[in-house]
C-alpha cells in the first residue's frame, strides 16, 4: 500500500510539474508549428505591407511555416489595433503596429484602444520622413515650397497616410518649422495616395524615403529626415542641412494580444530580431529605403517612454494636448 501511495505521489508531482511548465509557456518550445496570421492595419502597397512581405519570405525560410498576411485598414490603423486583444494570446496572430500612430490616436480620444493595450514585442525598422512631389511639380526646392505656402496660406495640399499618424505629425511639424499653414489630406495608406500625388490632385506628399524610391523617376524629393544625404538621392538635402533639427520617421513593429504569456512574447520578439539578421532581408530593406532597428521586448519600456516623450511634445501642434 505504501509503495502504491508513493507511486501515486510521484505521478501527481509529475503532473503538477508538467502543468506548471505548461503555464510557464514551455508548451511553446516547438513554436511556431503552424501558420501565423500577420494583420496589417493599412491597405496593401504601403510600407507596413511591403516590410511584412519581406519578413514573410524569411519567416518561411527560417521556421518552415507560412506567414499569412491580412490587411485590415480603417481609421488610420485604429480599427485593427482596437481588435488586437480579441484574438487568442497563443502567438499565432501578430499585429503590425506603428509609431507615432499608437501614441497619438489615443490622445485624440476618438479611438477604442489605449497605447498600453498593445503588447509590443519588437520594433524592427523605421522609414525616414521625406517631402515628395511629382516630377512635373512647380516646386523644385524646399525653399520654393515654403514660399508658395507662405504666399497662399492653406492652399498647398499635403497628402499623408492616416490621421494622427506619422505623416500627419510630420506635416504639422513642417508647418511649425517653416512658419506656414497647409492643408493635410489623409489617405487610408501610402499605397492609396500615390495616384492622387502623381495625378496632381494634391500638391505633395509628406511621406517617406520608401515612397520616393518606389516612385523614382515619377517624383522629386525636396528634403529627407536623415542624418546624412540618402545614397539614392544624393542631390536632396537633409532637413539638418536646411537648418532644421529633424531626423525622424515612422517606426513599425509587432504586438501580440496582452493575454500572451511573457515567454511567448520573448519568443516572437527573438524571431523578429532574428529575421533582421538575415542578409537577404537586410538587402531588400536597404534597397527599399527601410532603416533597420533592433528593439526587442527587453528594451521596449525604455524605447516607448523615449518615443512617447518626443510625440507628446509635437502633439501640441496638432491640438491633441495643451
Amino acid at each position: 500500500m505504501k509503495s502504491t501511495a508513493r507511486r501515486m505521489t510521484v505521478v501527481a508531482a509529475g503532473l503538477w510539474v508538467a502543468a506548471s511548465l505548461f503555464g510557464a509557456g514551455v508548451v511553446h518550445a516547438a513554436y511556431p508549428d503552424k501558420p501565423v496570421k500577420y494583420i496589417i492595419p493599412f491597405a496593401p502597397g504601403g510600407e507596413s505591407d511591403i516590410a511584412a512581405r519581406f519578413q514573410q519570405i524569411v519567416f518561411k525560410k527560417k521556421y518552415g511555416q507560412e506567414m499569412i498576411i491580412e490587411s485590415k485598414p480603417g481609421a488610420g490603423g485604429a480599427l485593427a489595433w482596437t481588435l488586437t486583444n480579441t484574438f487568442p494570446g497563443d502567438g499565432y496572430t501578430w499585429m503590425s503596429t506603428n509609431l507615432p500612430h499608437i501614441v497619438l490616436q489615443p490622445l485624440e480620444g476618438q479611438v477604442q484602444y489605449k497605447t498600453e493595450d498593445l503588447a509590443n514585442v519588437c520594433f524592427y525598422h523605421y522609414t525616414p520622413d521625406a517631402i515628395v512631389v511629382r516630377s512635373e511639380s512647380p516646386f523644385k526646392t524646399y525653399q520654393e515650397l515654403v514660399k508658395a505656402a507662405k504666399d497662399s496660406p492653406g492652399k498647398v495640399s499635403i497628402a499623408g497616410s492616416g490621421t494622427n499618424s506619422a505623416n500627419h505629425l510630420a506635416t504639422e511639424r513642417f508647418n511649425g518649422v517653416a512658419g506656414v499653414k497647409t492643408t493635410y489630406v489623409p489617405f487610408k495608406g501610402t499605397g492609396d495616395l500615390v495616384a492622387s500625388l502623381l495625378g496632381g490632385h494634391v500638391d505633395l506628399a509628406m511621406s517617406y524615403v520608401t515612397l520616393a524610391i518606389a516612385q523614382k523617376g515619377k517624383t522629386r524629393v525636396l528634403a529627407v529626415a536623415t542624418e546624412k544625404r540618402h545614397p539614392q538621392f544624393p542631390d536632396t538635402p537633409t532637413f539638418k542641412e536646411l537648418g532644421i533639427d529633424w531626423v525622424d520617421g515612422a517606426y513599425r513593429g509587432v504586438a501580440l494580444p496582452k493575454s500572451a504569456p511573457a515567454e511567448l512574447k520573448k519568443q516572437v520578439s527573438d524571431i523578429c530580431l532574428d529575421i533582421n539578421k538575415d542578409a537577404d532581408f537586410q538587402k531588400r530593406m536597404a534597397e527599399g529605403g527601410f532603416e533597420l532597428v533592433d528593439v526587442g521586448v527587453d528594451k521596449m519600456p525604455g524605447f516607448m517612454a523615449e518615443r512617447t516623450k518626443v510625440y507628446i511634445e509635437n502633439a501640441k501642434r496638432m491640438g491633441l494636448t495643451k
